[in-house]
């Protein structure tokens, strides 16, 4: 296939990695533009703008944020993007813009699939990411040997994108409050003198298995926030996503709450840039110790 990708960030950047693998020509954007250089040295072509990028089979985007989306996927780019293009958004975005990205592409005779991922930079290096794709079936079937040369499967939830990014929003609200968990029960066992270690063996071998408990909970049992996977102050991008998202159909989220000023607190305290596992550190702080 003929790929256009827009944006080359931690995890944009290793995608495009494996979707040269398997042989598909992907032409490459980015705001920064030494980071797609490097890609060139892979095969991928550079082009000046995203409107280059925007033709072809399809294009993908994974951009950081909302701001970020709409500054480069505007009004006169859909204007002049070729007819019956798929445009596979990877980024994780609020629900209401990607309803009104879905009604943009829609009258313009675009087709537009949300795509957002779960997994860390090194589950995209792996090809191991898990796809939430919500959009036109007969969209998702085109681009679908793309997402098997990055993903380990793809879920297919429905007609509606913005559907695959209220999933993405949920999943990482519970990944925040695992990891808010994770550091209250570390500050609470280690003022009582147990080693995180010895509850971690535990719990990770017993109720708890799994990524997310093993992988966060010794990072927070080693102080190790850096280099950041996952940087809180996208994690709390992320939090308040779902809580905009739940405000909209008046749904409580107190956990939510909760998580978010643990955020907050932690970026006041400079350390946006680091781990979410940094959220371990947050609740020791509070404990005073």
């Amino acid at each position: 296939m003929d790929i256009g990708f827009i944006g080359l960030g931690e995890m944009g950047a290793v995608i495009v990695e494996n979707i040269l693998k398997v042989g598909h020509q992907v032409r490459v954007w980015n705001r920064s533009p030494e980071r797609a250089a490097v890609l060139a040295a892979a095969g991928a072509q550079v082009v000046d703008s995203p409107a280059q990028a925007f033709a072809g089979d399809a294009v993908f985007s994974m951009l950081a944020d909302d701001a970020a989306l709409r500054a480069v996927i505007d009004a006169q780019l859909l204007e002049h993007a070729p007819r019956g293009l798929i445009h596979v958004n990877m980024a994780t975005i609020s629900v209401a813009l990607a309803e009104e990205l879905a009604h943009a592409h829609a009258s313009r005779g675009l087709n537009y699939v949300a795509a957002p991922v779960l997994g860390r930079p090194d589950a995209a290096a792996a090809a191991k990411l898990t796809i939430v794709a919500a959009g036109p079936a007969e969209a998702i079937d085109r681009v679908q040997p793309v997402f098997d040369a990055i993903g380990q499967k793809t879920w297919r939830i429905g007609s509606l994108p913005q559907q695959a990014n209220v999933m993405k929003l949920a999943a990482n609200f519970m990944l925040a409050s695992a990891v808010e968990a994770l550091g209250e029960a570390a500050t609470l066992i280690t003022s009582h003198g147990v080693g995180m270690q010895d509850f971690l063996d535990v719990i990770t071998n017993g109720p708890f298995p799994g990524p997310i408990y093993q992988g966060y909970g010794k990072m927070i049992a080693e102080q190790r926030y850096e280099p950041a996977l996952f940087k809180a102050r996208l994690g709390l991008k992320d939090v308040r996503l779902a809580l905009a998202a739940a405000d909209a159909v008046s749904v409580p989220m107190p956990v939510a709450s909760v998580v978010r000023d643990s955020l907050i607190d932690a970026i006041a305290h400079g350390d946006g840039e680091k781990d979410f596992a940094v959220l371990g550190a947050v609740s020791a702080r509070r404990a005073g110790r």
